[in-house]
């Protein structure tokens, strides 16, 4: 399959705070023959009001998501929380606007998370890169439980030659940080982290993949407190080879 046209999703926090997971998704997504385009309106998928029961500012937001991205056959979010806002949540917005509804719910059947994109809908397998280190994998709540995303980075991990696995005990459990979960609740995710770290430590891995750049910075930031060197990146940036540069929470 090749030649699609894919829009691509940045969200809020790739944006401002770790631009290159962007790069590195159009790096990977045009190795695939895919046409990427990144409409420079784009903002918010709208995750932050919803989770704070704003519908009306959600809905504003959800119908500009839907205006920008719907032309294109496919998209891809380098996040499975904000991929899930839009392919799981999105068409409930407009249970009151069947025009509205039924053009959230074709955008929600063509959004996909990156690796689910790259595994499920372009059936790639193999990565042809050496990465000779030693990682471990964090799988996010909202990828897991809403996507069922899990296999598709390890798949494409376990492609790259000289790469090893050493699996996170409890790599399924929260990080804590859940969005507005971490300022509501801070006592219980500092605790959630701390456990986190303690089993990410255990692992002996040098390097720390997940899928979703909020609880990357959430883990990297109680790493960095309890000064471990353990590098944390995005998985995007191992697959595309964007490696060189500092890990999320390091100095510049």
């Amino acid at each position: 399959m090749s030649n699609l046209r894919v829009g691509l999703f940045v969200t809020c926090l790739v944006d401002l705070f770790r631009p290159q997971i962007a790069f590195a998704c159009v790096k990977l997504l045009e190795n695939a023959n895919c046409q990427v385009f990144v409409p420079t309106q784009q903002t918010c998928c709208g995750q932050p009001s919803y989770n704070n029961g704003d519908r009306k500012d959600t809905q504003e937001i959800a119908c500009q998501v839907i205006f920008l991205f719907e032309e294109y056959d496919y998209i891809v979010v380098p996040s499975g929380s904000c991929a899930g806002m839009v392919s799981h949540h999105y068409p409930a917005l407009f249970k009151d606007n069947v025009e509205m509804e039924s053009r959230a719910i074709a955008l929600a059947k063509k959004t996909y998370e990156l690796t689910a994109f790259l595994v499920d809908v372009l059936h790639i397998k193999e990565i042809p890169l050496s990465y000779p280190k030693t990682i471990t994998y964090h799988d996010a709540c909202s990828g897991l439980r809403e996507l069922h995303i899990k296999a598709q980075p390890r798949v494409l991990l376990s492609s790259l030659s000289r790469l090893s696995i050493n699996e996170l005990n409890e790599s399924n459990v929260c990080c804590g940080f859940g969005g507005t979960f971490c300022v509501k609740y801070p006592d219980i995710s500092n605790k959630m982290i701390s456990d986190k770290v303690k089993t990410i430590q255990a692992t002996n891995a040098e390097i720390l993949l997940a899928g979703d750049l909020g609880c990357l910075m959430n883990i990297a930031g109680k790493l960095k407190r309890e000064g471990s060197t353990i590098k944390v990146m995005h998985v995007a940036e191992v697959l595309a080879g964007m490696t060189d540069t500092p890990g999320v929470g390091d100095p510049a």
